[in-house]
C-alpha cells in the first residue's frame, strides 16, 4: 500500500477580519457595554484557540471596530470560527472576568464567500443578542500601499475650558450605503491646527482596491468617556486625493449646517502629501462574486459490488460511512461554502434504473432531470443512499458522460451572464471504483471542459489499478484528444482514496482541492477575464437554470 502523501506545503493566504455589531445586550447598569469581540479557530487537535482580538470601545451597543484580526487562509480546509462578543468590565485579559454578550460560529470559508458577512449572535439561552458584520480582505497581494499625511486648520472648538483634541476616522463605502470604519488617526491634544502623523492603508482596507469608492472621512473631538463629538466629516476618493486636483475638504457639521444659513465649514481638512506605490487573486475572484458550483458523479457500476454484502463498495456499514460518502463529505463540505444557495446537481453513471431499467451513465441521483439539486452536501449523502437501494448495477465505468453534461450545463449558467463575466468557476467530483471504460472519449470530454471555468476531481474508490488516472492528471505537458486538440490548461487532480483512510479528517480535500485556486486564476487570466466589478456582480439568490 502507497505511504499517505506528504502533508500539503501551500503557502497561506493572509486575510483581515474588521468587525462591527448592531444591537448588542445591555449589561451595564449605569451606561451602555463595552464591547470586544475575540475569535477563536478549531484546531487539528479538536481544540478552540484564540487567534485574536478586536480593541474593546466604550459605551456603545453598535461598535464599528478598527483592529482587524488576520488570520491564514486555506481554501482546501474547511476552517471553523467561533465569534465571541464580551462586555469589558476590567483591564485583566481573562475575558472570564466579563461579561458575555454573544456568540457567533461559522467557517472562514462562508465569510470570504459573502460580499458582507451578516449574522445573528446568539445568547446562551439560543436567544437573539444582536447582530455581527464581518468584512474580509486579502492582504499582501495585487495591492497598492497608499501613504497619506493630512492636517487641519481652524478647527471648531468644542472643548469648554481648552481647545479640541481632534482626531481623524476614515470609513469606505460597504456597497449597501453604509461604510464600515477602516482607520483612525491618534488624536491630538489641545488644538484647533492640528498635524496628524503620517500613515499607511493597503487600498483594499482603504477602499477595497477601488480607487473611486467613496470615502467618509469624519473628524471628532476626543473625549476620555468615549463620547466623542464630531467636529464635522467630507467625502473624498482615492482617485480625487490622488489626481493633483484637490488637496483640500471642508468639514461640514450637518447639525450646524441645518441651523445656519451662513454656515460655512468646521474648519478644513489639507491633504499634505500622498504617496500610491503596487494578477489578479484566487480571493480576489470569490470576493467579488464569482460562484463556486460543486456537482459530484458517482459510479455505480458492478464492480463495486453487490451493496447488501458488506465486501461492496456500496455497503452501509451501521459502524460509520463507507469510502463514497466519506470522499464525498471531505470535498463536498469544503465547497459548499462558495455556493450561495447550496444547490448542487447530484448525478450517477453506470446503473440500470427505472422505470425501464435500461442502463445510464447520467442520470440524477434523486431521480428528477427537471430539477437534479440537492440541498447541501448531507442531502446528496441521503440522496445517494435511496439511489443504491433503487438502481441496479451494472457497466461499463463510461465518465465522458458525466463530464459531457457538467459542460454543457456550464455553457447553460454561463449564457444567462454577460459574456467574459467571471461570474462562475464549477468543480465536478467523480468517484469511480476502477479503469476507465471510454479512455478516448474521456480524454476528448476533458479537453473540450479545460477551456471553460471547469475543474475535474477524481477519487479513486477501492483497491483497483488507477495507473491510467495518472494519463489523465498530467501534471506536465498537456493532454491532447485523438483529434489532435491540447488542452488549455491541465483541469484534473486525481487520488486514491486508500492512501488517505488513516489520514488525518480533512487531508483528502486539501490534497485534491489545494490546486483548485491556481485553477481559477489560470482559466480567467487565459481568458483575459477580471474579477466582477461591483455592477456585474450576481444578486445572492441567483438561481442558474438549465
Amino acid at each position: 500500500m502507497a505511504a499517505p502523501p506528504p502533508p500539503n506545503t501551500t503557502l497561506a493566504t493572509k486575510v483581515s477580519l474588521t468587525f462591527s455589531c448592531k444591537g448588542l445586550l445591555d449589561k451595564d447598569l449605569t451606561s451602555k457595554s463595552d464591547p470586544i469581540i475575540q475569535v477563536m479557530t478549531y484546531n487539528h487537535q479538536k481544540n478552540w484557540r484564540e487567534v485574536g482580538r478586536t480593541e474593546h470601545i466604550m459605551n456603545t451597543h453598535n461598535p464599528e471596530f478598527t483592529k482587524a484580526i488576520e488570520i491564514d487562509y486555506f481554501f482546501e480546509e474547511v476552517q471553523k470560527l467561533k465569534i465571541m462578543v464580551y462586555d469589558v468590565d476590567n483591564a485583566t485579559q481573562n475575558l472570564g472576568d466579563d461579561d458575555f454578550l454573544g456568540r457567533h460560529e461559522c467557517t472562514l470559508g462562508q465569510i470570504v464567500a459573502s460580499r458582507i458577512y451578516t449574522k445573528e449572535l446568539t445568547y446562551r439561552s439560543g436567544s437573539s443578542a444582536g447582530t455581527v458584520t464581518v468584512v474580509a480582505e486579502e492582504m499582501g497581494q495585487s495591492n497598492n500601499e497608499v501613504s497619506l499625511k493630512f492636517q487641519g486648520q481652524n478647527l471648531d472648538k468644542k472643548d469648554f475650558l481648552s481647545k479640541s483634541d481632534p482626531y481623524l476616522e476614515f470609513a469606505k463605502d460597504r456597497g449597501d450605503g453604509n461604510f464600515i470604519t477602516v482607520h483612525r488617526t491618534n488624536h491630538i491634544d489641545n488644538t484647533l491646527n492640528p498635524s496628524w502623523p503620517e500613515f499607511k492603508l493597503d487600498t483594499k482596507t482603504l477602499c477595497s482596491g477601488n480607487y473611486d469608492l467613496q470615502i467618509r472621512v469624519k473628524c471628532f473631538d476626543y473625549d476620555d468617556d468615549g463620547g466623542h463629538d464630531l467636529i464635522g466629516e467630507y467625502y473624498t476618493t482615492l482617485s480625487e486625493m490622488s489626481s493633483q486636483q484637490k488637496k483640500q475638504w471642508d468639514l461640514i457639521n450637518p447639525k450646524k449646517q441645518k441651523k445656519k444659513k451662513s454656515y460655512k465649514n468646521s474648519g478644513i481638512i489639507i491633504l499634505d502629501s500622498i504617496k500610491v506605490e503596487r494578477m489578479s487573486t484566487f480571493l480576489e475572484y470569490v470576493m467579488s462574486g464569482c460562484q463556486i458550483n460543486f456537482t459530484v458523479g458517482v459510479d455505480f457500476t458492478a464492480s463495486n459490488g453487490n451493496p447488501t454484502d458488506p465486501s461492496s463498495l456500496h455497503y452501509f456499514n451501521p459502524s460509520g460511512p463507507n469510502d463514497y460518502v466519506q470522499a464525498l463529505t471531505a470535498v463536498g463540505e469544503v465547497c459548499q461554502d462558495y455556493d450561495t444557495d447550496k444547490q448542487f446537481p447530484a448525478l450517477g453513471f453506470g446503473a440500470k434504473i427505472p422505470p425501464n431499467w435500461q442502463v445510464s451513465f447520467e442520470f440524477p441521483l434523486n431521480f428528477n432531470a427537471q430539477n437534479p439539486y440537492c440541498q447541501g452536501i448531507h442531502n446528496i449523502v441521503a440522496a445517494y443512499q435511496s439511489c443504491v437501494r433503487t438502481i441496479q448495477l451494472y457497466g461499463p465505468t463510461n465518465v465522458a458522460p458525466i463530464i459531457n453534461h457538467v459542460t454543457r450545463f456550464t455553457q447553460s449558467v454561463l449564457a444567462q451572464h454577460p459574456p467574459n463575466t467571471a461570474s462562475n468557476y464549477f468543480i465536478l467530483l467523480l468517484l469511480t471504483d476502477g479503469v476507465i471504460s471510454d479512455m478516448a472519449d474521456t480524454v476528448r470530454a476533458i479537453v473540450n471542459a479545460s477551456y471553460l471555468p471547469i475543474s475535474l476531481i477524481i477519487v479513486g474508490v477501492g483497491n483497483a489499478d488507477f495507473a491510467q488516472m495518472d494519463f489523465l492528471d498530467c501534471d506536465e505537458g498537456k493532454l491532447r484528444s485523438n483529434d489532435g486538440r491540447d488542452a488549455m490548461r491541465d483541469i484534473v487532480q486525481f487520488v486514491p482514496f486508500r492512501n488517505f483512510k488513516n489520514a488525518p479528517p480533512g487531508q483528502l480535500a486539501k490534497e485534491v482541492l489545494a490546486e483548485v485556486p491556481k485553477q481559477v486564476t489560470e482559466f480567467f487570466k487565459l481568458s483575459g477575464i477580471p474579477p466582477l466589478q461591483p455592477q456585474q456582480q450576481q444578486p445572492l439568490n441567483f438561481q442558474p437554470t438549465i
